[in-house]
């Protein structure tokens, strides 16, 4: 059923972590159709690993009307007794497929449910076919370039499943003033990422390369932006924090680590320079000189191969001597980061989909993942089990209460188990897999 005319559209956001929220209700607020009021936007953080701190929060910057922790369980009984126009699922792509088919169950009776939105944090550059069937089923999948609506279609097409739902789009946290000139203080920013490189050789080696440039340019202020601090986490896991690795060297005056809202850090950036962070894109969309550097190799399992034909791809050594990169235009254009003024429209598809979804007389059809318990037998349960669910959606025996709100001892002994967890994955974890390797 349409929303009101004067109602305000209400959209829900499931995230898994920092950089998914930021996506998810960065997403919602680009996705929502025209009203005359704002939407309401209630954000909804999905217990794990990777459960953003307030801090990470705060430094992503986008704000929501609500915002609590919840199990799969539990929200899955909030979207049975709620009524929300759109839902925006951020998660990694067995979250999606597990909530889609939870979904599928609680909405068994209804017609009146809301779209359901999912996509892709930024690049995507490893396990296209698997994460993309994962996230089937989904009223949009949304693709941030025309580069990958293409590819989704393929894979999509190529396996017999309906390739409607893929939208093209843009990231929708680009934005930010044009780059105009260099700033005083000339900035270098070296954007880190948690799980690329990831052995310790590679990671002390980009540091060390990162500390010598601020040497060779003692009127530079060199600056290495960290997603995280120790103990926390992120989308990906971050067995070697710089910060760490930084303790042991000798760092010059104008060398800083620094942490913080991305877009901020671009305001006096310079020169960008990563591996294959997504920050990439966000600089080239600002036209801020932008490095992926070539130093340890252009391989799949460090994503740089993304942006060969970049014109971005260059090495320490080119920086150090003055090198500074002309981005191919051709190629920005197909990735989706509209750096010729497109931006703004990057979203209308999206938008106008979702209000026709939404006006769909007699309501919307149940959701219909590709993978079923006929399509993928063994594969399926496993991944649904892994949120206590069984095959057909509904919750296993033994799975968290989702008839009722936790109370106040099983709230505490929840916080206490999570911590206790978190503090083995985080931490005990990553000396037991180095001591193994002795």
């Amino acid at each position: 059923m349409p929303p009101s005319n004067t109602k305000s559209l209400r959209i829900a956001v499931l995230a898994d972590s920092d950089t998914r929220w930021k996506w998810g209700a960065s997403t919602a607020g680009r996705v929502a159709p025209a009203a005359p009021a704002a939407p309401v936007v209630d954000g909804f953080l999905l217990r794990g690993r990777a459960t953003p701190t307030p801090r990470q929060l705060a430094e992503v910057g986008v704000r929501a009307d609500s915002l609590r922790e919840v199990t799969a369980a539990e929200f899955l009984r909030v979207m049975a007794r709620e009524s929300y126009d759109v839902l925006v699922l951020a998660l990694v792509g067995g979250g999606v497929q597990a909530v889609l088919h939870g979904l599928r169950r609680v909405w068994e009776d209804r017609t009146d449910r809301p779209v359901v939105v999912t996509g892709y944090v930024g690049v995507v550059y490893e396990k296209l076919a698997d994460g993309l069937l994962l996230r089937h089923g989904a009223d949009l999948v949304l693709a941030n370039s025309r580069q990958d609506a293409d590819r989704f279609r393929q894979v999509y097409e190529g396996v017999g499943a309906d390739a409607s739902s893929v939208t093209e789009v843009a990231l929708p946290f680009l934005g930010g003033a044009p780059y105009t000139g260099e700033h005083e203080p000339y900035t270098v920013v070296f954007a880190a990422q948690p799980s690329v490189p990831d052995t310790r050789r590679d990671r002390t080696y980009l540091l060390e390369r990162l500390v010598r440039h601020a040497r060779l340019h003692p009127g530079r202020e060199v600056l290495l932006k960290l997603r995280s601090r120790p103990g926390e986490h992120t989308t990906h896991l971050e067995e070697l924090p710089y910060q760490k690795l930084a303790q042991r060297l000798d760092l010059p005056p104008n060398f800083r680590l620094v942490y913080g809202n991305m877009g901020e850090v671009l305001d006096r950036t310079d020169l960008m320079v990563t591996v294959s962070s997504t920050a990439a894109l966000e600089s080239l969309h600002r036209r801020v000189p932008t490095v992926v550097l070539t130093d340890l190799g252009v391989r799949e399992a460090l994503g740089n191969h993304h942006f060969v034909g970049s014109g971005c791809l260059a090495s320490w050594d080119q920086l150090d001597a003055g090198h500074r990169p002309v981005p191919d235009e051709e190629w920005v254009a197909r990735q989706g980061v509209a750096a010729d003024g497109g931006y703004g429209s990057a979203f209308d598809t999206a938008r106008e989909r979702i209000a026709e979804l939404l006006g769909r007389p007699g309501g919307l059809p149940p959701l219909a993942p590709y993978y079923t318990p006929e399509t993928a037998p063994g594969y399926l349960p496993g991944v649904l089990a892994r949120h206590h669910l069984a095959p057909d959606g509904s919750l296993l025996p033994g799975a968290p209460a989702a008839d009722r709100e936790p109370g106040p001892v099983r709230q505490i002994v929840r916080r206490a188990a999570r911590g206790a967890y978190r503090h083995g994955v985080q931490r005990v974890a990553p000396v037991i897999r180095r001591m193994g390797e002795l």
